[in-house]
């Protein structure tokens, strides 16, 4: 109840923000214009954020005949989770990653690139795999796409406020510094609020897909693999969309130093420390 009460404060403090960027560019009436547009968003990324993230990463559906592998994993962990059978995706990418979407578990797809299935063991792709059921399970799917579409949404209004200026609640321009500050700042607020939203899920997925898999070690081998792995192998559609790397089991945007402080995952380091401190089911 609580992740659910907080996941709803960070939601309202991303639309707030998107209608104060709507006010920055007309005054009373563009915020006014920036919450009708947050609603629909949100509308539509309920109902069509899955289909438009998975054509954003080219993914292609697979079933039994043609991956009968990771079908059949899947298929293994949605029993164990008493869920519904998901969509099961690959996409062409040699870039080791992987991530759930859908509005709730009776609509989830599950996806992971080429380059995942290449370099892990069948069991660390089944604690992998266990990770992204358990996004599903806890219905964080949903959250995790349309807090994704609002952070696009603001980048793409910050960037007009920082060309085009806006005006202020009694229709005068404001001062062109100010404009080119929010242009700077709204982005790194979304980036923040994404933040808040997805490090805490990415812990409770990887405890609920260790224990889904009954192998942490695993999934901790996995993460391993696929941090090292990625650092110098970026994920061309992510680099194209940023705003979806949350929804990845690693980040897949290729940042340091400071800009790490604002990534929307976990310290890899801290994730696996986690993993392995858990009793192992097998």
């Amino acid at each position: 109840m609580f992740n659910l009460l907080k996941t709803a404060v960070l939601m309202a403090a991303i639309t707030a923000l998107f209608m104060f960027v709507g006010r920055l560019l007309g005054g009373q009436a563009g915020m006014m214009i920036a919450l009708v547009l947050a609603f629909g968003m949100n509308v539509f990324s309920y109902w069509f954020s899955d289909s438009l993230v998975l054509k954003m990463y080219d993914a292609r559906q697979v079933d039994a005949q043609s991956a009968p592998g990771l079908y059949r994993i899947v298929a293994e962990l949605a029993r164990n989770a008493e869920l519904p059978m998901p969509r099961v995706y690959v996409i062409q990418d040699e870039s080791p990653n992987a991530f759930a979407t859908g509005r709730n578990p009776s609509h989830a797809a599950v996806a992971c690139t080429t380059g995942l299935m290449r370099v892990l063991s069948e069991r660390e792709l089944r604690g992998v795999l266990g990770h992204e059921m358990a996004h599903v399970l806890h219905r964080d799917i949903l959250i995790s796409t349309i807090s994704a579409t609002m952070a696009g949404a603001i980048s793409m209004l910050a960037n007009i406020a920082m060309f085009f200026g806006g005006r202020d609640s009694e229709g005068r321009h404001v001062n062109p510094l100010a404009g080119l500050l929010v242009a700077m700042l709204a982005p790194l607020a979304a980036g923040l609020i994404q933040m808040a939203i997805s490090r805490a899920r990415e812990f409770e997925a990887d405890r609920g897909g260790a224990a889904l898999s009954g192998d942490p070690r695993a999934l901790a081998s996995a993460l391993d693999k696929i941090h090292r792995i990625s650092q110098g192998l970026p994920l061309e559609a992510a680099q194209m969309h940023p705003e979806t790397a949350q929804m990845m089991i690693i980040n897949p945007l290729s940042a340091g130093g400071i800009a790490g402080l604002f990534s929307t995952h976990p310290s890899t380091e801290e994730r696996i420390e986690r993993l392995l401190a858990m009793p192992t089911g097998r």
